[in-house]
């Protein structure tokens, strides 16, 4: 039996493809590359001798996802797919629940049509908003403040609701924290279109010399230096997670929220300092205004993960900085550009 991966060639779902190939499972991938590069798959099929089944597809596209169900047998789905950056959900808000609200949907018709029981989820911390009070147990109260994160709130509660009406789902919704790091190979990592959105990559692009200089945004938070804390995961744990999660559903009917993360807050300046330290570049930065919604701390408490899943991260935030480096120095313009050279 299958396991498909929607938005299978992004960032994450790369990084699980690989996990679930290397643990001789067979990964099936479907994304339209709106945010992503078809390269992956050679990259992935270097690392792990295997090349997985790939179909570039809307996954809103209900007629074009069965194709996949008839072609294949499927028994488990990873629901990568979505857009993701927060700053453009602001901007574009229709879109983002037009995309990824639908996109969850059909996810969800299609495993009722051809029999498939397991879902893992791809959620997200941003669901638990600004309320909660840092280490966030998965019953903290939820709220969010950017249409991103009612995205991934909408789409849980879209899947609870399927699988109270549908008792032989299994549903693991996975709440990370803050991915960042790439497959120690340097094959493949985070390639982000155009400016990125989060910290890791930027100060990778700002090492590279794509970019200029790194801002800090916010150096008066009530932390120990002043700038914003939170939870680092690596994303060949969170992968690793991803692994967990599909052994766990195949054992168990139900839902059930769990966070991905370490357990431990590192503050901007601290990944900052760790990623010049460990790689022996310097990284220019200025601080700037606080970004509106941000708050002081925000890391997970992992033990559900650790009772349900027997998965804790194992990689230090020295090893997520050598292996971002060691991406985006073999890769400085990404994927596409680099294949071509």
């Amino acid at each position: 039996m299958a396991v498909l991966l929607t938005g299978g060639t992004g960032y994450i779902g790369a990084h699980t493809a690989v996990a679930l190939l290397e643990a001789g499972r067979e990964a099936v991938l479907a994304d339209d590359l709106s945010n992503s590069k078809a390269e992956v798959l050679e990259r992935i099929e270097k690392i792990t001798g295997k090349r997985p089944a790939f179909y570039q597809i809307d996954i809103s596209d209900g007629a074009a996802l069965s194709k996949v169900f008839e072609a294949h047998k499927i028994d488990t789905v990873i629901h990568f797919a979505g857009f993701k950056a927060v700053g453009e959900s602001v901007k574009k808000p229709l879109d983002y629940y037009k995309n990824n609200l639908n996109a969850t949907i059909e996810v969800l018709r299609a495993m009722l049509k051809y029999g498939a029981k397991n879902l893992v989820f791809s959620s997200s911390a941003t669901v638990y908003g600004p309320y909660g009070e840092s280490p966030l147990k998965e019953d903290a109260p939820t709220g969010c403040i950017n249409p991103y994160g009612w995205t991934k709130w909408m789409s849980e509660q879209i899947i609870r609701d399927a699988a109270k009406a549908h008792p032989e789902l299994s549903c693991v919704l996975l709440r990370y924290f803050n991915p960042v790091g790439a497959h120690p190979s340097g094959l493949i990592g985070e390639d982000p279109n155009g400016i990125p959105n989060n910290l890791m990559p930027y100060i990778s692009q700002v090492a590279v010399g794509k970019l200029d200089h790194l801002t800090v945004y916010g150096d008066d938070y009530n932390t120990p230096d002043g700038t914003g804390v939170r939870d680092y995961i690596h994303v060949s744990d969170l992968a690793q997670g991803h692994l967990a999660a599909v052994s766990y559903c195949e054992r168990h009917a139900g839902v059930e929220a769990v966070n991905l993360g370490t357990g431990r807050g590192i503050s901007v300046l601290e990944l900052l300092r760790a990623f010049e330290r460990v790689n022996g570049v310097k990284v220019p930065f200025e601080i700037g205004p606080r970004r509106a919604g941000d708050v002081d701390e925000c890391f997970a408490d992992t033990q559900k993960a650790a009772s349900l899943f027997n998965w804790r991260a194992t990689r230090t935030a020295e090893d997520m900085c050598r292996d971002a480096w060691n991406w985006q120095s073999k890769n400085p313009r990404g994927y596409e550009i680099t294949s071509k050279a």
